[in-house]
Formats: structure tokens, C-alpha cells, sequence
């Protein structure tokens, strides 16, 4: 029987052919990596590969010497016995969709096989990243993180508009306006996608570490203050500060006008779910997502053309079911390490709760 051309190891997912892992688990020597979100991208490895436009943002998360380098969407690069290219997933500055095929063939299976791998991806346009582009493969290993019917993402324009509502309500009876989000991808669409004509746009320091990234990255974002001393009171009571989750129960939010000048809210895909703001303890919750839901992940499927699917990181085995009986594809479940809804709480830098 031919072995695949990507295999699950202890250590993640692997390419023999080609000598190379891709956003393993654990330090290796050779990572080909999907983004900078630490769930894909671990710190320790000896060498790493990751699109051209994702160096900043990598180098921003990994150890000061890491040996990082970028390979532009598209370009095809030769690997021992595979072609390797990266293409754009939509999911947050710089990320890529992995392709291997293999060049010549060997006792693994034949010349030309291809496998993807999607890594995070999503299909709705984000200005703050490459959208989301089909690619030709006959396996493809995607992500299932919202693989369910029940998460179907209104549009984003949409969202938006209901949060510049929300911070022109809270500037007029003189309350901040603070929305936790995670520090990669998610700060950057909302920054992006707000209205600044509603106010002062500000920063814990933890995300403006990951601005900086980004603009490093050609991202384009508004100007922001980053919320401490003088800056945190300028605009208490009139701003909008973006803040990773992990200082929800920190001093730091005093500086904004504490728990009664100020008005939270939390901006995931997992707000569709009933309760997920109570367990936050948040007044709103807004339904927006760097991830593809239901229909997405069906459109894409189809659109890559793939007649085996494998299915990872989420509702694996509710959506590789789907495509087994509803879509009629070959499907298999692949192993993760990161599943529901902590994991993207490893996609923040930890601060201290004096940081900013």
C-alpha cells in the first residue's frame, strides 16, 4: 500500500519525500509553517519556511534567532522528490495553504499526486489579507475548527456595523468602549474594518507588538494610541481600545474608566453559540471569524477539487461524515493536538497585567 505524501508522526504532520514538516507540534528541523499562530507555528525549530509576506509576523512570535524564510504565494521551490508552493488562506496576515506534489515517481505512490494543506483559512474578504484562492489537488487536509451547519457567518459588513453602533452608543453616555480579541488577525480586522469617525482608536500593548508586525508585513491600519498613562485617559469615555482576552480580569481595564466606565464586548465565531458570552462575561458578543464556516468549508472543498478529504483541528468527525455520505468523497480524520474553543486563546501573547 503507498504511504501518503503527508503522514501523521508524533511530531505533527510530515512530508518524507520532501524532509519536512508542516506546523508540527513540537521543535523539528525543517517547519513549513501556515501562519504565526501558536498553534501552528512552534517555537525551537531549526529552520522555517513560510510565505514571504508572513516573515515579519513569524519572526514577531519566534525565538530572536530563529532561521526564517519566505518563499512568495505561488512560487513553486523543488524539495527533494516534491514541489512545495504556498498559496493565500484569508486567514490572517501572511497565512498560507500548503501544496505538495510529488515530482517523480517512488515506492510512495506515483509522479504528480498533489495533497493540500489549508491550514486556518477563510473565504470571506479581509483587507488585511490575501483572499482566499481554490487549489488543484487530489488530497486535501483542511481545517474544521466551525465544521458544523450551525455556524453560518452573517456578512462582515454587517458585524461592523452593529459594533460602530455599539461605541457610538457607549461615546454618548461617556463609557470606553473595550473589545477583546486575539492579538494576531482578528485585532488587525478590527481596526481595519471600524469607522474612526466614531472616536479615538486605541491598543493594549500587546496587540500594537502585533500592529507593528503586520505593518512590517504591508498591512495597512488606522492610526491607533496605545491605551496607557496619558494616552489611556485621553481617550477614556470616547474610544474604542482592542484588547487580548487574557486582561479581562486585570487592573488594567481601571485605566480605561474601570467596570463602570467601561462597556466590553467579545468578537469570535463562537458568539453563534448560546452562552459563549455569559462564560465570557462580556455585555456584548459579535459573531466574526478569521475562520471559514459551514458553507465555506463546503465551497471550498469543491472548489480545490479533491477526491480525498481529510479533516482536522474542529468538528473533524461531524464534517468528514458530511463529506463521506453527502458529498461522496473519500474522508478521513486527521489528528490534532488543538481542538474547540481554548485554542485560540494560544493565538495571544500572555501579558503581564502591568503591560499595555
Amino acid at each position: 500500500m503507498a504511504a501518503p505524501l503527508i503522514a501523521s508522526t508524533p511530531q505533527g504532520l510530515y512530508c518524507e519525500e520532501g524532509g519536512f514538516s508542516i506546523d508540527p507540534w513540537r521543535p523539528v528541523d525543517r517547519a513549513v509553517v501556515s501562519h504565526a499562530h501558536a498553534d501552528h507555528a512552534v517555537r525551537g525549530c531549526a529552520r522555517y519556511l513560510t510565505s514571504a509576506r508572513g516573515v515579519p509576523i513569524l519572526a514577531a512570535r519566534m525565538n530572536p534567532d530563529a532561521a526564517i524564510e519566505g518563499v512568495p504565494y505561488g512560487e513553486v521551490r523543488a524539495v527533494g522528490n516534491v514541489r512545495l508552493s504556498l498559496h493565500p488562506a484569508g486567514h490572517v496576515p501572511g497565512s498560507a495553504m500548503i501544496r505538495v506534489e510529488r515530482i517523480a515517481r517512488s515506492a510512495h505512490g506515483p509522479a504528480g499526486e498533489a495533497w493540500l494543506f489549508t491550514g486556518d483559512f477563510k473565504t470571506a474578504r479581509d483587507p488585511t489579507c490575501e483572499t482566499f484562492e481554490p487549489v488543484p489537488c487530489h488530497t486535501m487536509i483542511t481545517e474544521s475548527t466551525f465544521g458544523l451547519p450551525i455556524y453560518r457567518w452573517a456578512p462582515a459588513e454587517r458585524v461592523f456595523a452593529e459594533i460602530n453602533a455599539w461605541w457610538s452608543e457607549n461615546r454618548r453616555i461617556g463609557r470606553t468602549s473595550v473589545v477583546y480579541a486575539y492579538a494576531l488577525g482578528k485585532a488587525q480586522r478590527l481596526l481595519a474594518g471600524v469607522d474612526p469617525s466614531v472616536g479615538p482608536l486605541g491598543v493594549h500593548g500587546s496587540i500594537e507588538r502585533m500592529n507593528k508586525a503586520c505593518r512590517a508585513a504591508g498591512v495597512e491600519l488606522p492610526p491607533v494610541v496605545t491605551a496607557t498613562g496619558d494616552d489611556a485617559k485621553a481617550i477614556r469615555g470616547e474610544g474604542l481600545v482592542v484588547a487580548p482576552p487574557s486582561v479581562a480580569a486585570t487592573a488594567w481595564l481601571r485605566r480605561l474608566g474601570g467596570r463602570e466606565g467601561v462597556s466590553t464586548a467579545f468578537v469570535s465565531g463562537w458568539m453563534a453559540v448560546r452562552g459563549a458570552r455569559r462564560r465570557r462575561a462580556v455585555d456584548r458578543g459579535f459573531v466574526l471569524s478569521d475562520h471559514a464556516d459551514w458553507d465555506g468549508l463546503l465551497s471550498a472543498i469543491r472548489a480545490c477539487g479533491a477526491t480525498r478529504v481529510g479533516v482536522t483541528h474542529g468538528f473533524s468527525d461531524a464534517l468528514s461524515r458530511y463529506v463521506r455520505e453527502t458529498m461522496g468523497l473519500d474522508s478521513f480524520t486527521v489528528a490534532s493536538r488543538f481542538e474547540g474553543e481554548g485554542v485560540e486563546d494560544l493565538n495571544e501573547e500572555t501579558p503581564a497585567e502591568g503591560d499595555a
